[in-house]
This record gives C-alpha cells, sequence and structure tokens, in this order.
C-alpha cells in the first residue's frame, strides 16, 4: 500500500509540473523571437506553490475518493475498506476476485431496465431500450466524472467509465428494491434472480464502502428515466431505516446526499442541533475546570458507583440524542445518561470506519459527528462488563458475539480518532460535575452495598422492625407505670 501511495503521489506531481511547464513556456512566448525557455526546476516550484496557495480551502461536496493512507494501510482496519462480493464504480473495477459480484450486477442491472415502462419483446429487451438510456448517462458523464477524485478516474475514458456508472447505477437501485420493496408482502426477488443469501449480506455492507460510492447524481438521474421514481425513493428510505435500524422517517427535509455512504451519515446523525450561545468564560485556559476533555471517569462500571444510570433515549435514536439529567431536576441523586440505542453486528465495524473515513477526507467540511459519537462511546466501554450494563439498560443490542468482542471492536475504532471538542460538550461537563460530587459517590455506594437486591432490602427493613421493637420495649422497660400513673 506505501508504494501504491508513494507512486501515485509521485504521479500526481509530475502531472502537474508538465501543466506548470506549459504554462511557464506559453506565457513567455510573447518576448523575444518567438523562442521557448525551458522552465527550470526552481521556477516549477514557485509556480506550484502559487497555484496551491490561489486554490479555495473547501468545496460544497466532498469527491469520491480512496481512503486516506493513514486507515488504509492500517493492518487491523484494510479488511473494513475493501468489498466483500462486488466492486462498485471505478475504483475496484476490473479486480479478477469481483468476478462473481460482476455477473450479479449484470443480472440486477438487466432486471431494473426490463421494469421500464418501455416496449419489451417477451423476455428479451430491445436493444434501442438499453443504448437509449445508456446514451443520457453519457451525456451526463461529464459531470458524473467530476463528483470522483480525477486519480480514480483517469484510467476510463468517457465511454467505459458511463458504462461502469451505468451498470452499477442500475444495479444499486435493483438490489435496493429487492431488499427494501415498496410493499412488505413482495416476494423474494433475490431468490428469483438466483443470487444467495450469503452474497445479499455482504453486498449491504459493499454498497456503504467509501471506495465503492458512485454519485446519488447518477442514482435520482436514472430513477427519473425509470417511471417508478417514487416506489424507488420509498425503497431507498426504507432500505437506509433498515440498515441505521430507525423506523421513523426524518421529519425534515434535508439536503441532496453525495451518495449513499453520505445519506447513511446524515441519517444516522439526524438533523444539526441548533446553536447554543457560548459563554463569556466556558473554560480557563489554566485549569481543566469545564473543560469537556477533562474527565476522571473511565467507563460505564465507574459511572454506575457514582449512582449514574444509563437509560434509553427517547423519541429517536439520532447518534446525537445524547442528554444527562439528574432526579426531579433538583440535582439530585441520581443522575441518568440517555444514550440512543445501537445494534452491533457483523456490519458495525465496516460500517463505522468507512464514514470515520468519510469525515477524514480532506474536501470534506463537517463537524465529526460520527467520529465524535465513537469517541464519546469508547469513552464509557473498557471491557465486557462495561458491554453488559449497556445490554441491560436497552441502549446496547449485541448480535456480534461475546460482550468483550464488542469491547474490543469500539477500544479498536476509537484509536486515534480526533473528536469534535464541542460535540456532547454540556453532557461531559455535567458529568463531571456530578461525578466530582463526594457525597452522591458514597450515597450510590451505600445503595449498592446494602439495596443491591430485593433481599438485602427486606432484611435492612427487619432490623428496622427490630430496632423499633427493642425502642418500645426499652420505653416500657423504663416507664412501666407511666399509664397508672396517670389515673391516680
Amino acid at each position: 500500500m506505501d508504494d501504491e501511495h508513494i507512486v501515485s503521489i509521485h504521479d500526481e506531481i509530475e502531472l502537474h509540473s508538465r501543466k506548470v511547464v506549459r504554462s511557464i513556456e506559453a506565457g513567455e512566448g510573447s518576448s523575444g523571437a518567438g523562442q521557448h525557455r525551458p522552465a527550470t526546476a526552481m521556477e516549477v516550484k514557485i509556480e506550484m506553490l502559487k497555484r496551491a496557495g490561489a486554490q479555495p480551502g473547501a468545496v460544497q461536496a466532498s469527491k469520491i475518493q480512496k481512503v486516506i493512507f493513514l486507515l488504509r494501510d492500517h493492518k487491523c482496519f484494510v479488511k473494513y475498506f475493501e468489498p466483500k462480493v462486488a466492486s462498485i464504480g471505478p475504483i475496484h473495477h476490473g479486480n479478477p476476485k469481483y468476478e462473481l459480484g460482476e455477473r450479479y450486477k449484470l443480472r440486477l442491472a438487466y432486471e431494473f431496465v426490463k421494469g421500464f415502462s418501455c416496449n419489451i419483446n417477451g423476455n428479451t429487451l430491445d436493444d434501442d431500450i438499453i443504448s437509449n438510456l445508456y446514451g443520457k448517462i453519457k451525456k451526463e458523464i461529464k459531470q458524473l466524472r467530476g463528483c470522483f477524485e480525477e486519480e480514480v478516474t483517469k484510467n476510463y475514458d468517457d465511454e467505459a467509465l458511463a458504462w461502469i456508472l451505468f451498470v452499477d447505477g442500475c444495479a444499486i437501485l435493483q438490489y435496493i428494491f429487492c431488499a427494501a420493496p415498496p410493499t412488505l408482502t413482495a416476494s423474494n426477488k433475490f431468490s428469483e434472480l438466483n443470487i444467495k443469501n450469503d452474497s445479499v449480506a455482504f453486498a449491504q455492507q459493499d454498497l456503504f464502502l467509501l471506495e465503492n460510492q458512485v454519485p446519488y447524481r447518477l442514482l435520482k438521474l436514472l430513477m427519473r428515466y425509470s417511471g417508478k421514481e417514487a416506489e424507488l425513493n420509498e425503497s431507498i428510505e426504507r432500505f437506509i431505516g433498515s440498515v441505521t435500524y430507525q423506523q421513523t422517517k426524518p421529519q425534515q427535509k434535508q439536503r441532496d446526499p453525495t451518495h449513499l455512504l453520505d445519506l447513511l451519515r446524515t441519517r444516522l446523525l439526524g438533523p444539526p442541533p441548533g446553536r447554543k450561545a457560548e459563554p463569556s468564560s466556558s473554560r480557563c485556559p489554566f485549569t481543566h475546570q469545564e473543560d469537556p476533555d477533562w474527565q476522571t471517569y473511565r467507563n460505564v462500571q465507574e459511572l454506575k458507583a457514582a449512582g449514574i444510570h444509563l437509560k434509553r433515549s427517547k423519541n429517536d435514536s439520532y447518534l446525537g440524542n445524547i442528554s444527562f439529567t439528574r432526579r426531579f431536576g433538583f440535582g439530585f441523586y441520581p443522575g441518568y445518561l440517555w444514550l440512543p440505542p445501537i445494534t452491533v453486528d457483523d456490519s458495525t465495524g465496516p460500517k463505522f470506519m468507512n464514514l470515520i473515513a468519510y469525515e477524514m477526507c480532506l474536501d470534506f467540511e463537517n463537524d465529526f459527528g460520527i467520529s465524535s459519537y465513537l469517541s464519546f462511546l469508547d469513552s464509557l466501554i473498557d471491557e465486557a462488563n462495561d458491554v453488559k450494563y449497556m445490554r441491560k439498560a436497552r441502549v446496547l443490542h449485541n448480535f456480534l458475539g461475546s460482550d468483550q468482542e464488542v469491547a474490543d471492536l469500539f477500544n479498536a475504532i476509537g484509536t486515534d480518532l480526533v473528536p469534535n471538542p464541542e460535540a456532547y460538550k454540556d453532557v461531559k461537563i455535567q458529568i463531571q460535575k456530578y461525578y466530582d460530587t463526594h457525597w452522591m459517590t458514597y450515597m450510590a455506594q451505600f445503595r449498592h452495598d446494602h439495596f443491591s437486591s430485593p433481599w438485602t432490602i427486606i432484611a435492612f427493613l427487619g432490623v428496622l422492625l427490630v430496632l423499633a421493637l427493642t425502642a418500645v420495649q426499652a420505653w416500657f422497660a423504663v416507664f412501666p407505670h407511666s399509664s397508672d400513673n396517670g389515673k391516680k
């Protein structure tokens, strides 16, 4: 991977250098007798430096690109970024190990095109129908090519790239339509297409790899020409909901996504929270007072020991829906940390790692919402007992394996993350303030020692009853004739 990365950088620099040389030579052509003096190495470097300074710092939409080398070259993470069944788009196209996936894609693409409200001769499509739809994609190829980084499409001419996008776009929409049909009573289309269930499951993971994306603009184009745009949009909503385990649709209209991975990220995070006015002095520069990055608790078990209980967030399951409250709102014991429910299975690692890679793209201006959530979750999970308590609180569903496997997964994902320092800032400050209140810790410890089970509660009440009876008996022993004296 290192050599490949170095070669790609070298090629990019050399290509840019040739462009700079040509521009310098063209600029000097007007002087002298039309003689072109070759640009010196120093002139090329100076021109590259000037052009770099003139480039804009950010763009509106991130281009589809390879995973940043910091993640791709990590031996523990590389497995999360490579397709399992099918390559989608130009980056992994042509790899022999995805030959079966290519056959599946052609079947799905054919089924999608066959569903058009067009003239069909039996079970065979008219060649003109396919040529016509492909031609529409080819007309947009300049704009579609612009959705990718130049490096990943430079080896494909317009005709080859248009065909790749045509087949892959049709296959994606048909896969989603089969996986999440508009009606729940629809038959299993995958079995009718002779696609095995294991390939269906792995293909779902492949759809959300950063290097396996196609422009959402392509999907919208194909949906518009299909004659069933509303049904396909409904299928996409249902499909994303099944992947995120969210039962409700977003309440407000959101921007058009860049690709399916971007749509997944938006649905997981939910609508952006409203901005709060920052206090004039939110943190002291010389101490850790009210600094959300300065926390003395390490995991769920320590929070539990301090009297903080985990609760499942109400209303929705957006990852940003994390809050902290105290009983009755008056700061009394105990405290409650509200977390959105999360389901952990075999797809969790690839899904979150590709979302992290997407947020790390240099041209993607974002708030690192996924990275911040995973960093916060990693601060709660150290070992299997933390996962066990989260399961009991119904904020985590474990379909991966043992609780230790879940802990290991989040500890690995949380390595070297750089979260947004403003994310969950208020929650962290409230938790730390509560954690620093020692009498609450003592009260929590007393409750854990003496009221952790019904039997200890019964025993405690029994002791109180014995003490009360002993006190009454002592009273009558000390004042045996008090009632008789009153009568006299």
